[in-house]
């Protein structure tokens, strides 16, 4: 079941990753200490050999399109997830934080960011003053795409909770900086990723809910994450685009495909026949329908009371 499922998902390769890169080189007078990458040295010692990351790669190719991804222990007998790129490996823990890093002692920046904002609020009864300035914001993004490499590992694991997580945890991001962002570029830096998040978070709610055969849930995932992509595009003035959205078109066909596994509901199915047969003026049809339709109602009903 879950493989005809898995078809379902929708991505554009490097969308983020191309995303990023444009955002921390572009503009003039950026060099590589003002980007924050330091530490370059060559270490061509005797230990080199052992640091070859062939020895991790052989038997793995990297597959231009396809996403490879592979669950591993590592040296602290903790999982990892490790996904194969072009130039080699990254590798994520499966837990926390995926770098692994604990930010000022937090799980992560948007763990500090939140007790910051809650501090502030209990100081002075409520966050008006408070905001986030472009550095801060900035780290945030930079911590949100680590979390988006490993939710896009777990999708194809097909670990549907842990994307549930992680896609909740990135739309926190975008609604933190949206109300807290001192500059408008900040507020705004994200939103156009947030109709891919939801649908990848409706997907993985209903496609975790079809492992447990709760279809019905499934179901009222879907339509969640589509009525929630809807009010994305129509709080930007994209109302008319919503439906022609390749994220909608993808939980559609979720929605069909679990529709197909839901119990029939005899007296909701003769309704739209009904509906049919008088906008085509088949009113002998339409009448008999009714008909059937009653008898039904009547009998619920006195199964009810009996």
């Amino acid at each position: 079941m879950a493989n005809t499922f898995r078809l379902l998902w929708w991505f554009e390769p490097g969308q983020w990753q191309a995303y990023y890169l444009m955002e921390r080189i572009s503009g003039p007078g950026r060099t590589a200490a003002s980007l924050g990458i330091t530490g370059a040295r060559d270490d061509l010692g005797e230990a080199m050999s052992a640091k070859d990351l062939r020895i991790v790669t052989d038997g793995w190719a990297y597959e231009p399109g396809q996403v490879s991804v592979r669950r591993v222990r590592g040296a602290d007998n903790r999982i990892k997830i490790q996904m194969r790129v072009d130039l080699g490996v990254l590798q994520m823990e499966a837990k926390g934080r995926p770098d692994g890093a604990r930010p000022h002692g937090y799980e992560s920046l948007l763990q500090f960011q939140k007790e910051r904002i809650d501090a502030y609020c209990r100081r002075n009864n409520n966050d008006l003053g408070f905001t986030l300035d472009a550095a801060e914001c900035r780290e945030m993004r930079d911590e949100a795409l680590q979390y988006y490499q490993r939710y896009l590992a777990n999708f194809v694991l097909e670990d549907y909770d842990a994307v549930a997580e992680d896609t909740q945890r990135n739309l926190d991001v975008l609604n933190l900086c949206t109300t807290y962002a001192a500059e408008d570029d900040d507020r705004f830096a994200l939103e156009p990723y947030r109709p891919y998040i939801l649908m990848m978070h409706a997907q993985s709610l209903a496609l975790a809910a079809i492992n447990r055969d709760d279809y019905p849930a499934a179901f009222r995932d879907v339509r969640a994450g589509v009525r929630a992509i809807r009010a994305a595009y129509e709080r930007h003035g994209q109302g008319k685009r919503w439906r022609a959205s390749g994220e909608v078109q993808v939980l559609r066909a979720l929605y069909r495909e679990i529709r197909r596994h839901l119990p029939v509901d005899r007296v909701r199915m003769l309704k739209q026949m009904l509906r049919r047969a008088v906008r085509q003026e088949h009113y002998e049809e339409a009448a008999k329908i009714r008909d059937q339709i009653q008898s039904l109602q009547r009998g619920r009903q006195n199964s009810a009371n009996g």
